[in-house]
């Protein structure tokens, strides 16, 4: 019965993934559009590819593209905002790096008539008017739950786990916690034993395997590693190899988010088990998201991405076609 049931919540799960709203459309630009672009930085592979696909589809699409590299501070993206808005952009779009302290900002921004659209991360306002107008991103919630159904099925519902969580208080991490905990909560047998930021980037999740390593007698009662981003276990990776413990097939089960090119790798190689895709080509849906503001069209409040699976049986293929898509 045990067998049944993960089976079944593991394909309910997988099967909302491909249920997203993805419906780009073509694109027929009516003038040149200025639009600011906030970023919060660069801390991983997935959000170069996210930054670098956003300019493309802006060329591609005519528009002027004013970018902002956040740094990793709130300070800095903020800034940013006031600069967009002082130069008259038609519209901002802002990933921000954690979801509160944003308010005074998107005051400004809507006393300044610039409509402001999220695009990836989310935020939290204390006056429900402030949100922004729409959000363009993946549902995080459910990357964190389909992560969770796969490793309840992995490991038949008995598992102890370490958590390498993302940037602290950003919508990515506290979702796909959400997410994650909420499935594994249905399995008494499955618990997090260790959990820390790693910031999402890969010398973090170094540091904290290291860490765990240490504190975890070896991880010789570990039976998976969950996650919050695939940069971080190519970190953790790293400190593994270096103590001799076995990861991926035959060793302790992984799983993490982004679906970037060297994850692909370690999956090939047999050191990683799965990750759960964030497609980083929101552009399309987030121009178009601007298009239909301006002109007065009603839009959703949330534009969600689908959230494709991919594991070892196809990885080598993946990791051949995304490194010659470079």
């Amino acid at each position: 019965m045990k067998q049944i049931k993960l089976a079944v919540l593991f394909a309910l799960v997988f099967a909302i993934a491909f249920s997203g709203n993805f419906q780009p459309s073509t694109v027929h630009a009516q003038k040149k559009l200025v639009i600011g672009f906030a970023q919060t930085g660069s801390e991983s592979g997935w959000r170069t590819s996210f930054t670098n696909s956003m300019k493309a589809q802006a060329e591609k699409e005519g528009i002027d593209l004013k970018f902002s590299d956040g740094q990793q501070k709130q300070e800095v993206q903020i800034q940013a905002i006031r600069s967009f808005i002082a130069q008259k952009v038609d519209a901002i779009l802002l990933a921000p790096l954690v979801e509160t302290g944003w308010d005074a900002v998107l005051k400004e921004a809507q006393d300044a008539k610039v409509p402001l659209l999220l695009v990836d991360r989310d935020v939290k306002v204390s006056d429900p008017a402030l949100y922004p107008v729409t959000r363009v991103a993946a549902d995080f919630v459910h990357e964190g739950a389909l992560a969770g159904a796969w490793l309840a099925q992995a490991s038949i519902g008995v598992c102890n786990i370490v958590e390498m969580q993302g940037t602290v208080g950003s919508s990515a991490a506290l979702d796909r916690m959400t997410g994650f905990n909420a499935v594994i909560k249905l399995f008494p047998q499955m618990k997090i034993v260790a959990t820390q930021s790693g910031d999402f980037n890969r010398a973090g999740g170094k540091k904290v395997m290291e860490g765990f390593i240490q504190s975890q007698n070896n991880l010789k009662d570990i039976c998976a590693i969950w996650s919050h981003n695939d940069d971080m276990l190519l970190g953790a990776l790293e400190a593994l190899k270096s103590a001799g413990i076995k990861t991926g097939k035959g060793g302790i089960l992984t799983i993490s988010v982004d679906g970037v090119t060297d994850i692909f790798k370690a999956m090939a190689d047999g050191d990683a088990s799965a990750t759960v895709e964030l497609i980083p080509d929101l552009g399309s849906l987030a121009y178009q998201a601007v298009r239909d503001t301006l002109a007065g069209k009603k839009i959703e409040k949330r534009i969600y991405m689908p959230s494709p699976m991919w594991f070892p049986d196809t990885a080598a293929d993946q990791y051949a076609k995304r490194s010659a898509a470079k």
